[in-house]
């Protein structure tokens, strides 16, 4: 039997491994294995349904800070200010209901408004002006620290109503414990996932994100979207304040001031491009557990965390630099 030589253009053609290896997410998902397997031999405690758990509550605010972080980077933007507006929607949420006598559901519902307000203002200033994202996000990162200890006066609030802290209750899976709170974050990964790669709203993203100029001309209102993705990130990080009530119990004037590093952090080791118009969700998601697992890992290790902090530092160059030259071979 003789064998049958395929023509050259199949030969030549993408193969399914080599489509594999083009995928954002697929690097990402090496390294966490990577890393998951690495700590599993290293440590005793690593590899069970308890620090899994633990480890997911961990990063449960910063990965749904990096939701809408991922939004706004795939739009080729950058939100420097998401930590700090999430800080002060927490504290409007504690504080208008823990001692300004707002029902739990209204207090919750101020706070999503807040923060979906200061999306609102970040997407008008960056597309109706027009101002780089960097400039507006930093001046509103300052605006809202300013704004979050002004209002709390500097005292952390307490005795919150349990509402409030509902998302932070457990239920036994098997023998793990389980936020609903961690649920929270992992049912807004699907949602978004789904809206990103399912929808006609998504694919108008990676365009906006690709090249502003060329979705203009293929009809996409860029101005409406552009400032309706700012919005809707706020959104979630006021969704993000109330996971973070759920687990601290208090409102925090000090909270989430390098949570906006993290959650960038997260999106660049998942893969999505700084350049804009390439990523994913569930590429953040990978990075956030990246993150997680590493500073887990290392904590239980002995490692201190000055030299956590290195070796995430050196993982988000590499991730850029990867970045980098899988665009230039692009081209």
């Amino acid at each position: 039997m003789t064998a049958t030589a395929l023509p050259y253009d199949q030969l030549k053609g993408p193969t399914t491994v080599r489509r594999l290896l083009a995928t954002p997410t697929t690097g990402p998902l090496a390294a966490l294995l990577l890393a998951c397997v690495f700590f599993s031999l290293t440590t005793e405690q690593f590899l069970s349904g308890g620090n899994f758990s633990l480890i997911v509550q961990q990063v449960m605010v910063v990965g749904t800070l990096a939701i809408g972080q991922t939004l706004i980077i795939l739009t080729a933007g950058i939100d420097l200010s998401c930590g700090a507006v999430m800080a002060f929607g927490s504290i409007v949420i504690a504080k208008t209901a823990a001692q300004g006598g707002l029902p739990p559901l209204a207090a919750i519902t101020l706070g999503l408004v807040v923060c979906a307000g200061f999306g609102l203002v970040n997407g008008l200033l960056v597309r109706l002006i027009p101002l780089p994202p960097f400039i507006v996000t930093l001046g509103m990162l300052n605006v809202a620290f300013a704004l979050t200890h002004i209002y709390s006066a500097e005292q952390t609030i307490t005795n919150l109503p349990a509402p409030l802290t509902a998302l932070g209750e457990t239920f036994p899976l098997g023998n793990t414990d389980i936020t609903y709170g961690s649920l929270v974050t992992i049912a807004l990964f699907l949602i978004f996932a789904y809206a990103l790669s399912g929808t006609s709203w998504g694919r108008h993203v990676y365009a906006l994100g690709d090249s502003p100029e060329a979705a203009r001309l293929n009809g996409i209102r860029t101005s409406r979207l552009t400032v309706g993705i700012y919005t809707l990130a706020g959104l979630v990080y006021g969704i993000a304040a109330l996971l973070m009530l759920s687990r601290t119990g208090v409102g925090d004037p000090q909270a989430g001031q390098t949570d906006n590093l993290d959650s960038i952090t997260a999106v660049v080791l998942g893969g999505t491009s700084l350049f804009g118009g390439r990523g994913a969700v569930l590429g953040t998601f990978i990075g956030v557990l990246i993150v997680g697992v590493f500073r887990n890992g290392l904590q239980l290790m002995g490692v201190a965390s000055i030299y956590q902090t290195l070796i995430t530092g050196v993982l988000v160059i590499l991730a850029v630099t990867v970045d980098q030259i899988s665009r230039r071979k692009a081209r």
